[in-house]
């Protein structure tokens, strides 16, 4: 029988949360609530469940019965994440993996075919290009990257073999962006679906889903857990597409942890309020650094001053914390300004509360060639900045220590 306090959590659940906003989502959704009433969401450290009855657990393995089986396919705690960004990301259904690389993997996998074909973005993440050239193209899976914001060259890159486009909006390092919604058309005329990278933005900022996409990937990795705890990923979109990505986890195994999960869960809760700070920390940084002398150009697309920030604006709650900008002198002068931080975190990782910085062309894109950095804007003074939420005078005054030696 069902208590009075459960019945109400369960009819709450059914009936008011497609009403609620994104910041109770965050804080609400996906949590069904055991016998023992906790308040906290709890974390089931198990690999295996228990059944009282043979007839059961076949049920449960067939499917015919809903339930638990195994971790590596189900999880208490995993689903409560997975229905949590579900929910934000206005989505069917959401599936967790081991990390962001194994989430464009697994969707990937589950979707195409040896002779498929993708079109994606030149502005990615360097190990999703290796994913992209080395890994798939061994399976047969060909890929053909355009400029991220030029629609005619997408149109123009589509062949009846491409199933996928792919774009990561607003892009690494150099905060492009593309319009969604049309990119979206274009998916939809030629019968593939497209995937949106929404790493750098998270639904507190933009909604993918909403604007046409048919997927939404996720290194949970970087903001939704937001203090670089933990390594996750997510592929979040409709039932159908995603019961395909669960079959890729469920047999070749790339799950992600119940305790990743728990952090994961718990990081969505001050999602929306984090991501203001971050923006507003990294607009006044962005402005900051356009004045200096030291520095040829800022990427961000906040700026009036970047050619897609009217695109931005339309498509975006907000621009983000992620920042490039290129100094004068090349790869010395970028290096020296870096090496002479001692606040910011020298690392390749971004979406942390503290302030990370990195040289892009020799870190997260060092592995490209020479002519795939060039045609990404990768330049040898560029520097990445994921602005954190340490007080703006103190991120600022550690950068002008570098920049200023080099007026």
């Amino acid at each position: 029988m069902t208590s009075t306090t459960e019945g109400q959590v369960m009819q709450q659940d059914e009936t008011t949360q497609q009403e609620w906003a994104l910041e109770t989502l965050a804080i609400r959704a996906g949590h069904q609530r055991t016998h023992e009433q906790e308040h906290g969401e709890p974390i089931f450290p198990t690999s295996s469940f228990v059944y009282g009855s043979a007839a059961e657990a076949a049920a449960k393995f067939s499917g015919e019965e809903p339930g638990n089986v195994y971790s590596r396919f189900t999880n208490p705690t995993v689903r409560t994440f997975e229905q949590r960004l579900a929910a934000m990301e206005g989505g069917e259904r959401c599936v967790a993996t081991s990390s962001g690389m194994s989430a464009i993997l697994a969707t990937v996998l589950a979707l195409l075919k040896s002779g498929d074909e993708i079109v994606a973005s030149r502005s990615l993440f360097g190990s999703t290009v290796s994913l992209f050239d080395k890994y798939l193209g061994k399976l047969g899976i060909t890929t053909r990257y355009v400029e991220l914001s030029d629609l005619e060259a997408w149109e123009a890159a589509v062949t009846p073999a491409t199933r996928l486009l792919f774009a990561e909006t607003p892009s690494n390092p150099l905060s492009e962006v593309v319009d969604i919604a049309q990119l979206a058309s274009i998916a939809r005329r030629h019968d593939a679906w497209l995937a949106i990278d929404n790493c750098f933005l998270t639904p507190a900022l933009q909604k993918p889903i909403a604007l046409g996409a048919d997927l939404v990937i996720h290194s949970a990795t970087k903001y939704l857990d937001g203090q670089g705890r933990a390594i996750g990923g997510a592929v979040v979109g409709r039932d159908k597409e995603l019961e395909e990505v669960f079959g890729v986890v469920r047999t070749c195994g790339p799950c992600l942890s119940p305790f990743n999960a728990w952090i994961f869960t718990k990081g969505l809760e001050t999602l929306n309020l984090r991501m203001r700070a971050h923006c507003e920390n990294a607009r006044i940084l962005a402005e900051w650094l356009e004045g200096h002398p030291a520095v040829a150009k800022v990427h961000y697309s906040g700026l009036t001053t970047h050619p897609q920030h009217e695109l931005a604006s339309r498509q975006q709650q907000g621009y983000g914390a992620v920042l490039g900008f290129e100094v004068k002198g090349g790869r010395e002068a970028a290096w020296s300004v870096i090496d002479a931080t001692r606040l910011l975190s020298i690392t390749g990782n971004l979406g942390d509360v503290k302030t990370t910085i990195t040289h892009p062309g020799t870190t997260t894109h060092g592995r490209l060639s020479e002519e795939q950095k060039d045609a990404a804007g990768i330049t040898e003074g560029l520097i990445r900045v994921a602005v954190g939420l340490e007080a703006m005078e103190d991120i600022r005054a550690d950068l002008a220590r570098g920049l200023d030696a080099l007026v």
